[in-house]
């Protein structure tokens, strides 16, 4: 009898951890927080509102973040070095370059006029710079955030909060999209 009782009793306590994995349309779903419970249907559709902006705002800094890449690596690319005393001249190394374009460049002993600018491919990474990565990691830690909530949004398995999400994912890709694109081709 001792042993019946036990068995009931971990079984009840163990269907009461177990999560319902089924949509519900229920409109007072909590979202984030027990504070944040919507108790009509407008402020069930204010907070469905607020899921799609934020998964626009998702998609916003993921293409805000490709698009600081991009710049990040064209300066990378474009920045020009400081001839070293005794090595040869900037404008000389430039010049034996078939690559090249015709500029002129500013050195310690003035204007050289006909020098080529090389533009600099690299396969490399980019050298760590405190100015590019730790923005670079800002960035990340927002999209990073801005994802988790949204996760978390969607497991709470209500129909409307996930449809949101989605809808807010496809406006932000269809207005940022483009800016997301990463040519592999031009690096």
């Amino acid at each position: 009898m001792n042993m019946d009782h036990s068995s009931h009793s971990s079984t009840s306590s163990s269907s009461s951890m177990t999560m319902t994995m089924v949509f519900t349309n229920s409109h007072d779903t909590p979202l984030f927080s027990s504070t944040w419970t919507p108790s009509s249907s407008g402020a069930y559709a204010g907070t469905c509102i607020f899921l799609i902006v934020l998964a626009i705002i998702n998609r916003c800094l993921v293409a805000f973040k490709a698009s600081m890449e991009h710049y990040w690596l064209a300066a990378h690319l474009n920045r020009r070095y400081i001839a070293i005393a005794g090595k040869s001249s900037e404008a000389g190394r430039i010049d034996k370059d078939p690559d090249a374009k015709v500029a002129s460049l500013v050195t310690a002993q003035g204007v050289e006029e006909s020098v080529k600018v090389v533009r600099r491919v690299s396969r490399e990474p980019i050298p760590w710079r405190f100015s590019v990565d730790l923005p670079r990691a800002a960035i990340f830690l927002c999209i990073t955030g801005v994802s988790y909530l949204l996760m978390l949004a969607v497991m709470t398995m209500n129909v409307g909060y996930f449809c949101s999400v989605l809808a807010g994912a496809f406006l932000g890709e269809l207005v940022v999209g483009r800016y997301i694109q990463w040519n592999e081709h031009d690096h």
